[in-house]
């Protein structure tokens, strides 16, 4: 090959590749609908795997283009910051729990999206499977029988542990303790609930009776496994105190470790989720979000695991990161689809 055929083939790949180069240039930027945006995102104040979530919903969102400036803010004051335009959005706000809070911003304010729980989470009664099975236990109705209430404390009632003072579940126990009839016979421990959950623990994996209310996904449904160390007790009836909204009905179909084997099963209350809320101005000037929200969805599993590594290992930023990545990595198609999908939104 002569020195001049060289040139001319060197001369024409430059051509070649930079007609590629402005072909596929504006195509590029059109992909970066965040391209000199900020984005002013909101994480609530109650660590969890709400973090992890936010990191892999920060990481999404920076792939569109858009800048992030992260604030950690209280839920009720994430309702007024929304509402006056000084924040766009958080994706870790718990309905029905916070829904009284946003019917006072819902003209300024929106729901994106069908929430971030795949099906959505539960609420309900556990007890030790051991003990389920040894007694025939099958409903939360059964512990109005001083006998089997017995066995699950010290004083002739049944030690329930319940939620911290102040939480709105602890209400709901309470309430549905004596609409069932249950207050002769079941005492509601209201403390730090984590530090009754850890004896909890402790208590099932030594073989002894244990009675608790918790919630899915949680750090419990790692500690002790529905269906394998613990069973969910069905409730008699849907029963919600008036300060606790929950629409639609307690029966939930496919819940792992239902005591024997019911399905749907009758929870304290109907499905709950993470979901997210938006400054309508924000929503309607940025498709690319709104269309990335409302594709995400993580399964139940993933969040217990993220909450069950937080709880044991603590809550710091790099385990937030390191557990936000690990998703990503192994569902990278996953993450890569919901970007591209945003990128189009109109």
């Amino acid at each position: 090959m002569t020195a001049m055929t060289r040139l001319k083939m060197l001369t024409a790949a430059a051509v070649a590749l930079g007609a590629f180069a402005l072909a596929t240039g504006p195509s590029t930027a059109q992909d970066l609908p965040g391209k000199g945006k900020t984005v002013r995102y909101a994480q609530s104040d109650s660590l969890g795997a709400n973090y992890v979530t936010a990191q892999i919903v920060i990481k999404a969102l920076k792939e569109l283009g858009y800048d992030i400036k992260l604030s950690t803010v209280n839920t009720t004051l994430f309702f007024q910051a929304a509402a006056q335009g000084d924040l766009d959005i958080a994706t870790d706000v718990n309905f029905p729990q916070r829904e009284p809070g946003f019917r006072a911003v819902e003209k300024q304010a929106m729901v994106v999206g069908g929430g971030m729980i795949v099906g959505g989470g539960i609420n309900g009664y556990l007890i030790d499977k051991k003990t389920a099975t040894a007694h025939n236990i099958t409903s939360l109705e059964q512990m109005k029988d001083p006998k089997l209430a017995a066995l699950f404390g010290r004083d002739g009632k049944a030690d329930l542990i319940n939620c911290d003072p102040g939480w709105s579940c602890g209400d709901v126990v309470d309430f549905q303790l004596d609409k069932f009839g249950l207050k002769g016979t079941v005492k509601s421990i209201r403390g730090k609930y984590e530090a009754l959950m850890v004896e909890a623990v402790a208590r099932v994996k030594r073989g002894e009776p244990a009675f608790f209310y918790a919630w899915s996904p949680s750090w419990m449904n790692n500690a002790l496994v529905p269906g394998q160390d613990v069973v969910w007790l069905p409730t008699p009836a849907d029963a919600l105190p008036p300060s606790v909204p929950n629409k639609g009905s307690a029966l939930v179909s496919g819940v792992k470790g239902c005591a024997g084997g019911a399905d749907p099963c009758r929870m304290a209350m109907a499905s709950w989720n993470w979901a997210a809320v938006a400054n309508k101005e924000f929503v309607a000037a940025n498709p690319a979000v709104r269309t990335l929200v409302e594709n995400l969805k993580f399964p139940l599993e993933d969040w217990s695991s993220w909450e069950f590594n937080i709880n044991k290992n603590g809550g710091s930023t790099a385990l937030v990161t390191k557990l936000a990545d690990e998703w990503i990595g192994a569902h990278k198609a996953q993450f890569d689809g919901w970007v591209a999908t945003a990128r189009t939104a109109k």
